[in-house]
C-alpha cells in the first residue's frame, strides 16, 4: 500500500506574485467518477501538461490535485524558459557525458517550440515572450567560466553570446556595479507567466475532455487486478494507467524513490513596479546556489535565491513558508550588483518546494512496484524547460505501456544518478 502525502497546505503558505495576478485561476471541484484510462496526479506543469496531451490524444483522463492547480513549484517559480538544466553545459557535459548533455539540451530547445505552438494552437495568453538571458559574470575567473561553456554550447550548435562590461550595460538600463565584469547571453530563452500556462494548459486539456479535480487529496495508490485502485478524499478511482508527477512528494507516494528525489524549499519575493530596467531574464551567482530576477510586462521585478544562507541550504524542508533570513538576504541582491536600485520596495514574499536529485537532471520513467505507472520529478528547480515535452513523452508511455526512447536521459537505473 502506497501512502498519502502530506505538506504544508497552500493555503498555510503566502501567495506567489504568479498566483495573486492571474486572471484565469478557477478551483475545480468536479465529482471523481468510478473509473478512468489514466489517472494524472500533481496539478503543476508537468502533470498539467501529461493530461492536456492524453486528452489531445483522446484517452479518457482524469487530474487529480490536492490544493489548487499550479499551487506548488510551478506557480511558485521565476517565470522563466531558458534551455538546458540547472548546471551550466560543462558542468552537465561533465557529469553526464557530452551525448546525454547534448540530447538533454536540445529536448529543452525542443520543448521550448512545442510551448509556441500550443499556445498558438489553444489561444493561452501567459504574457510568453523571448528576449534572451543574461547570466552575470561576477569577476574574472566567473567570466573565464563563461567563456568556456560559451565556447562549449557555440561547438553543438546552441546559441551563446559571451558579454563584456560595455555590451553588457548598453542591455541594462541601471549603472553597473563593481563586481559585475560581464555576461552569457542566451538570446533564444523566454519568460513567461507560469501560473497562466498551468490554467490555460488546464482548460485547453478541459476542452478536449480531461477531467481535473483539485482539493482532492491522493490517500493511497496501489495494484488492483491488471491496474490501479486510487483512494482519494472524494472516494475511489480505478485506472488503467497513472502518471505520477508530484516533484517534491514523490517520494511520498512511492517510498522507493525516498533518496532519489529530494525536497528543497527556494524563495522569492516581488518589487513594487519600477520603469524598465530589465529587459531579459537575469541570473547570477552572488551566493553558492544562485539569484535570478525578471521585471514583468506590469514593472514588477520578481527575484529569487539566497537559500545558500539558509540552514543546510534548506534541503529536506517541505514547508512552503519564507523565512527571515533568506528574505533578508534577497533583498540586498540587486543593491550589490546594481547600486542605484537600493531603494526598491517589497510588496510581496513567497516560498515554494523544488525536487532535486543528485545529478541535477529529472527523473521520468516507470514507477517501481506500481503496474502501468511512470513516475516524473525532480527537475532542480529547472522544470519550466522540460514541461511540455516531457508531459508529450509521458502521455505517450501511458498510452503504449512503454516508455519512449527520448525518455532514456531521464530512467532511475542511470548511472550518474545511482554513482553521484
Amino acid at each position: 500500500m502506497h501512502s498519502a502525502f502530506n505538506q504544508i497546505l497552500p493555503t498555510d503558505a503566502p501567495e506567489s506574485y504568479w498566483q495573486a495576478t492571474s486572471s484565469a485561476r478557477t478551483h475545480r471541484s468536479a465529482q471523481l467518477p468510478a473509473r478512468t484510462n489514466v489517472v494524472v496526479i500533481g496539478g503543476g506543469l508537468l502533470g498539467t501538461a501529461t493530461a492536456y496531451w492524453l486528452a489531445r490524444a483522446g484517452v479518457a483522463t482524469v487530474l487529480i490535485e490536492q490544493g489548487d492547480l499550479a499551487s506548488g513549484a510551478t506557480g511558485r517559480n521565476g517565470g522563466f524558459m531558458v534551455a538546458g538544466t540547472a548546471e551550466s553545459y560543462l558542468a552537465a557535459i561533465a557529469r553526464l557525458g557530452h551525448a546525454t548533455a547534448r540530447a538533454v539540451w536540445q529536448l529543452t530547445l525542443d520543448n521550448r517550440a512545442l510551448l509556441r505552438r500550443v499556445l498558438g494552437e489553444e489561444g493561452i495568453d501567459c504574457d510568453y515572450r523571448e528576449p534572451g538571458h543574461l547570466h552575470l559574470a561576477l569577476g574574472d575567473t566567473q567570466l573565464a567560466e563563461l567563456a568556456d561553456d560559451v565556447a562549449a554550447l557555440r561547438a553543438d550548435g546552441f546559441a551563446a553570446e559571451l558579454l563584456d562590461r560595455r555590451q553588457l550595460q548598453a542591455l541594462i538600463a541601471t549603472p553597473l556595479g563593481p563586481l559585475i565584469s560581464g555576461g552569457l547571453f542566451a538570446p533564444e530563452d523566454g519568460l513567461l507567466h507560469s501560473a497562466q500556462l498551468v490554467y490555460g494548459l488546464a482548460a485547453a486539456a478541459e476542452r478536449h475532455g480531461a477531467l481535473l479535480v483539485t482539493g482532492t487529496t491522493l490517500t493511497s495508490l496501489a495494484p488492483d487486478g491488471g491496474g490501479l485502485l486510487a483512494r482519494t478524499t472524494r472516494g475511489d478511482l480505478r485506472a488503467n494507467a497513472a502518471v505520477i508527477a508530484a516533484n517534491a512528494w514523490l517520494d511520498q507516494i512511492v517510498p522507493e524513490l525516498a533518496g532519489r528525489v529530494t525536497p528543497v524549499r527556494g524563495q522569492a519575493l516581488a518589487f513594487t513596479p519600477t520603469p524598465a530596467i530589465f529587459a531579459h531574464g537575469m541570473g547570477a551567482a552572488l551566493t553558492p546556489t544562485g539569484e535570478y530576477w525578471q521585471q514583468v510586462p506590469d514593472g514588477t521585478i520578481i527575484l529569487g535565491g539566497c537559500r545558500a544562507v539558509a540552514p543546510g541550504q534548506d534541503v529536506g524542508i517541505r514547508d512552503s513558508r519564507p523565512t527571515p533570513e533568506v528574505q533578508a538576504a534577497l533583498e540586498q541582491v540587486l543593491p550589490s550588483l546594481f547600486p542605484a536600485l537600493a531603494g526598491l520596495r517589497v510588496a510581496r514574499r513567497w516560498a515554494g518546494l523544488m525536487a532535486f536529485t543528485a545529478d541535477y537532471l529529472p527523473i521520468a520513467d516507470r514507477a517501481p512496484k506500481l503496474p502501468n505507472t511512470w513516475v516524473v520529478g525532480g527537475f532542480c528547480g529547472h522544470g519550466m524547460p522540460f514541461g511540455m515535452r516531457l508531459g508529450q513523452l509521458l502521455a505517450q508511455a501511458a498510452i503504449a505501456g512503454a516508455s519512449p526512447a527520448a525518455l532514456t536521459p531521464f530512467r532511475l537505473d542511470r548511472t550518474t544518478l545511482s554513482d553521484a
